[in-house]
């Protein structure tokens, strides 16, 4: 069996069992959501560690145009949350919520499978067409020009151009092609497929615009205020999230990379079609979290025969139309993303100034604080789908010893990987330091965040020193961002979450909840923006000069690496006023000692 997957059967069964155990302490719906955003996330991650290579190798877009689509896509996923939020909230609640997005993303997942034939290049020079000839898979991938009857290695012309080499002296094609001399093309990319993709795009968009926000929620609701178990519960639940991460990069990496974008996309169809059998399966142990607010409501007709109900549903499927035309204008999307922020601060805004108390107030701009904060950190840490799996296909030595190498895909398991790791040890870490009232804020918390991500760029320039003849870092470099951007995430993230839902009022968890998803949105539009300054001239999908697209990533690395550092800097200082903001909706409280039902733990809420 392949050494990768060896190791991540070891990493699984090594962090399951403490973290099995530590389930245990925890309301059992957790288990349900464990398990049902487990799978979720499987697909997800699976999906979108192949989009950016399918969009730049199956239809030939080119780096700049494919990072921006790839950043409407993502901006989408986590500004529809929103939207979902608040129907979760006022009407629909949010298990019925979570199963409807379950439902569009298992036919979205599926119909990314659905591949034609890919695009091809062409080269236009003197009058006669030329054209790319693409061979192999992933890392075999190889892109030549065929002349006649023979195939040719390219490369660039010292002072520009083309260099075509290995050509026979009566090619109709000299072997270096001035630039301006030649027109690159691509033909053959079929409308139809991809039509196709951009469906998929959209239901998977208005899919997780109605689950993500919503499930998150439900876990919130399973702790009684001031139970010391929400954060390590959220952290547990980050777990079961990057466990799907985890097993996504390795299964569907080296599916979509070795054997077809198909099998890859099929598998996290079958993911996500688990996630939403165990949801379904698990609803008695929700107990009673998540239903609607006001059921009878929810049944009356509204539309003719139609109920409220269907009306909110018949809405989505008439959102998949209009996300299938937004998500191919990536600048309409920066335009929706202003709009939707505008609407939701200035709704936030009035009801800090007409609804809530002092202490409500301030707890609310606490919370908006860390939705700024996280924004940052996004745009950085985000760069993982982009630009980060495309330094790990052009500039990576994927060799792991052994004789075996890495997908640039299967990369992407570092991160869930390490969180496999580091989760139990950070739930642990944050529940001793609770118990000894030593727990740091969250601003501090996040300071150390925005720190780490930074310094993980900072690694990567680092190791641009050592690549080899053909440009390539060694994969250990990667490891090692991927690291702290992991230890910054488990500072950052988990606690996030859980800090939306103890500072939120009980009316608006759900749209808090989306407005920290919303600063995600952000995150990838910007994190569009600033991958697009690392885009390379490729042809046929494969970069032309990797020694010019090491120096592309260099300077752009350390660039928002100095950001990431700075802004941890600005968080740490800011954290004693932040602090006070919280007036102790941040703190944890021991609890009495668990009564012994049977084989379950319970705790009175009104003991705690």
């Amino acid at each position: 069996m392949d050494i990768v997957f060896v190791a991540g059967i070891l990493i699984t069964v090594l962090t399951a069992i403490p973290v099995l155990l530590q389930l245990r302490q925890h309301p059992r719906g957790l288990f349900v959501l464990f398990f049902a955003e487990m799978w979720e996330r499987f697909s997800y991650y699976g999906m979108r560690g192949l989009l950016i290579f399918y969009l730049t190798q199956q239809f030939l877009f080119d780096d700049k145009f494919s990072q921006h689509q790839y950043a409407a896509y993502t901006s989408l996923v986590y500004l529809l949350p929103l939207i979902g939020g608040l129907l979760a909230d006022r009407f629909l609640g949010t298990r019925k919520a979570v199963l409807f997005g379950a439902a569009l993303l298992v036919a979205g997942h599926m119909a990314m499978g659905i591949e034609g034939k890919p695009a091809v290049q062409t080269l236009t020079w003197g009058g006669a067409k030329y054209e790319f000839q693409v061979d192999g898979r992933g890392a075999e991938r190889h892109v030549r020009l065929k002349v006649g009857q023979g195939a040719y290695d390219y490369g660039p012309a010292a002072n520009g151009g083309l260099q075509i080499k290995g050509l026979p002296a009566a090619s109709p094609l000299p072997s270096v092609l001035p630039s301006g001399s030649y027109k690159l093309g691509v033909e053959k990319r079929d409308p139809l497929f991809t039509g196709i993709l951009y469906l998929a795009l959209s239901l998977i968009i208005v899919g997780v615009g109605f689950l993500k926000a919503n499930i998150s929620t439900i876990a919130g609701q399973l702790y009684p205020k001031g139970d010391p178990r929400r954060d390590p519960g959220f952290t547990l639940y980050y777990y079961g999230v990057n466990l799907g991460a985890f097993w996504a990069a390795l299964a569907c990496g080296w599916l979509g990379q070795s054997i077809g974008w198909w099998a890859g996309f099929g598998a996290a169809g079958v993911g996500m079609l688990l996630g939403m059998v165990v949801f379904v399966w698990g609803k008695p142990l929700l107990e009673g979290h998540g239903e609607p607010p006001d059921p009878a409501a929810l049944k009356k007709p509204l539309l003719g025969p139609i109920s409220l109900e269907g009306t909110i549903y018949l809405g989505g499927l008439a959102a998949i139309g209009a996300v299938w035309l937004l998500v191919q204008q990536s600048a309409v999307v920066g335009f929706m993303l202003g709009l939707g922020s505008v609407a939701v601060l200035g709704y936030l805004a009035w009801f800090m100034a007409t609804q809530c108390t002092r202490e409500e107030r301030e707890r609310m701009m606490l919370a908006l604080a860390l939705v700024a904060a996280s924004v940052v950190f996004w745009t950085l840490f985000e760069q993982a789908g982009s630009s980060l799996n495309q330094f790990a296909e052009r500039n990576s030595n994927l060799a792991i010893g052994f004789g075996q190498s890495m997908t640039a895909a299967q990369t992407q398991s570092f991160n869930a990987g390490f969180i496999l790791l580091g989760a139990p040890v950070f739930a642990a870490l944050w529940a001793w330091l609770g118990r000894l009232g030593r727990d740091p804020n969250p601003a501090i918390k996040f300071g150390l965040g925005l720190l780490q991500v930074g310094l993980g760029f900072f690694v990567l320039v680092w190791g641009t020193g050592f690549a080899d003849a053909a440009f390539k870092v060694p994969v250990v470099f990667l490891a090692l961002a991927y690291l702290l951007h992991t230890t910054g995430e488990l500072c950052l993230s988990p606690v996030g979450m859980s800090q939306m839902t103890k500072l939120s009022p009980p009316a608006l968890i759900s749209t808090i909840m989306a407005t920290w998803f919303l600063a995600s949105s952000w995150a990838q539009f910007i994190g569009g923006w600033v991958a697009g300054l690392t885009a390379a001239e490729t042809i046929g999908g494969q970069v032309l000069d990797p020694g010019k697209a090491l120096t592309t990533y260099a300077h752009v690395f350390g660039l928002i690496g100095a950001w990431g550092v700075g802004a941890g800097v600005v968080m740490l200082a800011l954290s004693p006023i932040l602090k006070r903001w919280a007036h102790g909706a941040s703190d944890t409280h021991p609890l009495p000692r668990p009564e012994v039902d049977g084989d379950r733990q319970s705790v009175d809420p009104a003991r705690a």
